[in-house]
């Protein structure tokens, strides 16, 4: 697998932060933690043809295989039931995490069509971040040919930062693409 994202932070994001935000110990440097990558289907996922094929789409995309969510109870204003499939939701840590980030920032980003970088708003209170891509054919892997409805998703990168400005930072130094405000 491609470490050079791994060996990135370890070498130079880290001394960059740890001088920056003058962090005493190495403990408190924030890094990412893992990075999750989901899709709501609503009553779609009631359909097996469209929830094997997001499924399909998820382990092509991540190398990894998702785990079907399912709804805890009924609610029959929303026509569902309890224990029905509502989306998929995969889970990336170590290498997998930055193997998939790498391309995210160097395959990905750059195909998606008027792309002028991402909001530096969307961090929460914790300095994770969080945002949406509305179709899977900026992913390389994904044959325009193989779909039949473009689908979003949301990516949510979870960090040991302490704040928003931590983690904004840290993104940064992965050269994350953000908009200057």
């Amino acid at each position: 697998m491609n470490q050079r994202l791994k060996k990135l932070y370890k070498e130079e994001i880290r001394s960059s932060l740890k001088e920056k935000f003058d962090f005493k110990n190495d403990h408190q440097i924030p890094k990412i933690v893992k990075i999750q990558i989901n899709r709501g289907l609503g009553l779609d996922a009631q359909n097996d043809r469209i929830l094997q094929k997001t499924i399909d789409e998820f382990r092509l995309i991540t190398g990894q295989h998702p785990v079907v969510k399912k709804s805890k109870k009924s609610i029959a204003g929303f026509k569902i039931r309890d224990d029905m499939p509502l989306g998929v939701t995969v889970t990336l840590r170590n290498e997998k995490m930055y193997a998939f980030l790498d391309r995210l920032i160097n395959l990905v980003f750059p195909r998606i069509r008027d792309f002028r970088g991402l909001s530096p708003e969307h961090f929460d209170q914790n300095g994770n971040y969080n945002f949406g891509l509305k179709e899977q054919l900026v992913f390389p892997e994904i044959q325009y040919d193989s779909i039949d409805k473009i689908r979003g998703f949301d990516i949510s990168i979870v960090t040991t930062a302490g704040n928003k400005n931590q983690g904004l930072e840290l993104l940064k130094e992965f050269n994350f693409p953000f908009t200057k405000n």
